[in-house]
């Protein structure tokens, strides 16, 4: 009888073996990095302790953005009679929308996987890696036995994970992170989500429109802290015109406990306002931890010599370089703006650098990103406090939706437009779309960054009508004085 040969993800093997490089983690800067490397000609190897894909594809965009869709088509069906369209009842199958969601997850899965068992040159080991020493790591197999590995270049491509609060009695029950929240197989009553960030909005918004009750409580005295007054106000208004309650200045001091029913004991500043009067939502609740922390803890970063932030990030210069010689980090586990986009230029760096002998830096690169809540919050460039802070000359253009005639025509008019420009040259520095297609009508922004063109090229083009493209005819006149 034949043995049965065993897979190159189950071998154990004692001995060490050198490879010319090691990627640990398979996310969106990882997973096209290690097939690069090793169509370049260099011998690696992918550590890869959970699945392939990263964050992005298995607890990220992919399926919240797919759960968000759901989440959308609840709302149209209820504004039907809005657009002369009656419905009956709007009924949630919860775990139809969980299904569609992992049948998606599995699809986009499955092709990286693919990609990268078809990659020769590659191999693919399925365990937990941690460094023995500056270039060696050692490989706990997830079926069993260790694997010892060197390299003379690795890259850290472990991300972050949910991140549990420091709040008393919240261990002690069930609690949702922004992993667990998208397993639930019914709509909770009533969910409390502690931090109003991208996760906590983009969730909070979706399981409103699921049909729960949803607090978020915000410690600081806006959403979305870092961007701009206005856009905070705007963002907070939609989410209360949602049905969402939001409290500000607002922060959980203990979790209580009875049968199936729980309470969060909340502590106000003296100046939250009237918003801010409920003290203890209380009901068949679920709590939502938005906050997340990086994968570096059990790399045993040190025998390395990779030095990381008071946070755990890992530290890295503008060659994303750490700073141990032939050691690389990159994506969310190297701090900074934890975005797929961010990882996959980090990704494109690191392959001019190292296999098309160029020299990219991640220094000056445009940061574009997408908040997924509905109108959504794209954003480019500088906003107005970081141009302020720069000291920055600057002019504002700035115009309600509701001037956007195909806003206007879908009858989704909420939020505004705004454009920061050089008053010298006339370019554009940066942008805000809190609106219908926000991330759509943000790149087009880009486009125009990125071919540094100025303003009146927009104001002056001809675009199709009626599409929300034309309201840069528009915003282009409503400069602030």
């Amino acid at each position: 009888m034949t043995p049965r040969k065993k897979s190159r993800a189950s071998a154990v093997i004692s001995a060490p073996i050198h490879y010319d490089a090691i990627v640990i983690g398979s996310g969106q800067g990882g997973t096209p990095l290690c097939q690069a490397l090793a169509k370049s000609g260099l011998r690696t190897a992918l550590v890869e302790s959970t699945h392939v894909g990263g964050t992005c594809v298995n607890e990220g965009c992919t399926p919240t953005k797919t759960m968000i869709a759901s989440g959308r088509v609840a709302y149209l069906a209820r504004r039907g009679a809005d657009y002369g369209v009656r419905t009956g009842a709007i009924r949630i199958a919860m775990q139809r929308i969980r299904r569609r969601k992992r049948d998606i997850v599995n699809e986009f899965r499955s092709r990286d996987e693919q990609a990268i068992r078809k990659t020769p040159n590659l191999d693919w080991i399925h365990g937990t890696a941690k460094f023995t020493g500056p270039k060696s790591v050692e490989v706990a197999l997830r079926r069993g036995g260790r694997r010892c590995l060197s390299a003379d270049r690795i890259f850290l491509n472990t991300g972050c994970r949910p991140g549990i609060p420091d709040l008393p009695g919240l261990r002690d029950g069930p609690f949702l992170d922004s992993t667990s929240i998208m397993e639930l197989g019914q709509v909770p009553e009533h969910l409390l989500v502690l931090g109003g960030g991208y996760i906590g909005l983009e969730f909070g918004q979706l399981f409103r429109r699921l049909g729960s009750r949803v607090t978020i409580l915000q410690r600081g005295p806006a959403l979305l802290a870092r961007e701009d007054p206005d856009v905070t106000r705007a963002v907070a208004e939609i989410m209360r015109q949602d049905g969402i309650q939001v409290l500000l200045n607002t922060e959980a001091a203990r979790v209580s406990r009875s049968g199936s029913k729980m309470s969060l004991d909340i502590r106000s500043s003296a100046d939250a306002g009237a918003a801010n009067s409920e003290k203890k939502p209380a009901a068949r609740s679920r709590t939502l931890t938005a906050g997340r922390v990086p994968n570096s803890d059990a790399l045993n970063l040190p025998l390395a010599g990779v030095a990381t932030d008071v946070a755990g990030f890992i530290r890295v210069n503008d060659k994303l370089e750490t700073t141990a010689a032939g050691i690389f980090a990159l994506g969310d586990v190297k701090g900074g703006p934890a975005f797929t986009h961010i990882s996959y230029d980090d990704f494109r760096i690191l392959r001019t650098n190292l296999i098309e002998k160029g020299s990219a830096s991640i220094a000056g690169r445009i940061l574009p990103y997408t908040v997924f809540i509905d109108p959504e919050l794209g954003r480019i460039g500088l906003s107005e406090s970081e141009a302020k802070a720069q000291g920055r000359a600057f002019r504002v253009a700035k115009m309600p939706m509701a001037y956007v005639a195909r806003a206007a025509e879908r009858d989704e008019t909420r939020g505004f437009m705004k454009a920061l420009v050089d008053p010298a040259t006339g370019r554009i520095l940066g942008a805000t779309i809190l609106g219908i297609e926000g991330g759509e009508m943000m790149s087009q922004i880009e486009l125009a960054m990125m071919g540094g063109l100025p303003y009146t090229a927009l104001r002056d083009a001809v675009f199709a009508h009626p599409t929300l493209a034309e309201s840069w005819n528009n915003l282009f006149t409503h400069f602030q004085e």
